[in-house]
């Protein structure tokens, strides 16, 4: 679907423009053209192909989706994957993830947004308030889209570190164990979908302000270095909070060892109680005709006061020692 494709020249917005008018315009100096789309079809892709001369690896990668991120090249254009993360408050939201694809020449972009339902009007609002900027060309319009993609993902860290948090306090909460290695693992497994969307986009957006340069990003370079700064930090954060799950499943793990260490105390200590009632009745249990005290009147409450009394002290033991 269409969103919106608009011309700009010189940095202001001249109109909004049919895809059939595309092709008169980007040939004007000082024009070009940015068309938004979003699920795009592939009769639509087609026709965009044909109006921008688009990469047709490219055009296939955005047709197919489920692309790792990534910045490429062909010849003076760009194509650039991004992974849209959604934050709904919660460590849950890395499981909503939709993509950005992005083609950029000298005089055009192209966005095409996929399963997601967020749009980027806020980005065109922010470009078209900085004329001086937005004449840098579609090279700034790129800077200002893969910069607010990454800025959704701060949110998403916040969730992380909010989730992790609770699971840390549940650990030293008897018989939450269970729980929490299962909400701790999960958390894991939704944090390396986030460093996959990061990790290839950090690398991929180096190539944007340092070294051979891509001639569509002159101008903007020390903008696309601000974003590979975000990136850093997001990635410095998800290691630190790999290296915090990993240590709260270890600790948590102790926390069970330690409780079972509990409960095989209890076990061995009411064994114990029942093993000395057991040893007295054995004895006295034995069928031999010369049993000591066997004729005894008071020798049956004896014998019960004698068990009472050992078993009553061997529970003070164990209770001052805490294993009861």
């Amino acid at each position: 679907m269409l969103i919106n494709c608009v011309v700009y020249e010189d940095g202001t917005k001249l109109a909004d423009i049919p895809v059939s008018e595309i092709r008169e315009h980007i040939s004007l100096p000082g024009c070009f053209v940015w068309v938004a789309l979003q699920d795009a079809t592939p009769e639509e892709l087609d026709e965009l192909q044909r109006e921008f001369g688009l990469h047709p690896l490219a055009v296939e990668d955005a047709r197919h989706g489920h692309q790792r991120p990534k910045v490429e090249e062909y010849g003076a254009s760009l194509f650039v994957v991004l992974q849209l993360l959604e934050s709904s408050g919660t460590a849950d939201a890395v499981s909503r993830l939709g993509e950005l694809n992005v083609f950029v020449g000298k005089n055009y972009l192209v966005s095409v947004r996929n399963h997601s339902e967020r749009g980027f009007l806020e980005v065109r609002e922010r470009c078209e308030r900085e004329p001086g900027l937005l004449r840098n060309g579609p090279g700034f319009v790129l800077y200002a889209l893969m910069d607010a993609v990454v800025d959704r993902y701060f949110p998403v860290i916040d969730a992380f570190e909010v989730e992790l948090e609770t699971i840390e306090q549940q650990i030293f909460t008897q018989g939450a164990a269970r729980a929490s290695i299962k909400r701790l693992y999960g958390l894991k497994q939704r944090l390396t979908v986030l460093k996959h969307a990061i990790a290839p986009l950090l690398e991929g957006a180096a190539k944007l302000h340092g070294g051979r340069v891509p001639q569509i990003c002159l101008g903007s370079q020390e903008y696309f270095r601000d974003v590979v700064d975000h990136l850093d930090r997001i990635n410095a954060s998800i290691d630190a909070i790999r290296d915090t799950i990993a240590t709260a499943i270890q600790v948590n793990l102790s926390m069970v060892t330690i409780e079972d260490g509990e409960v095989v105390k209890r076990l061995a200590a009411w064994a114990s109680l029942f093993a000395v009632c057991t040893a007295f009745a054995g004895i006295w249990g034995m069928n031999f005709e010369h049993m000591p005290e066997l004729k005894w009147r008071y020798g049956y409450a004896a014998a019960l006061t004698l068990i009472a009394g050992t078993c009553g002290y061997l529970y003070y033991r164990f209770r001052k020692a805490g294993w009861l």
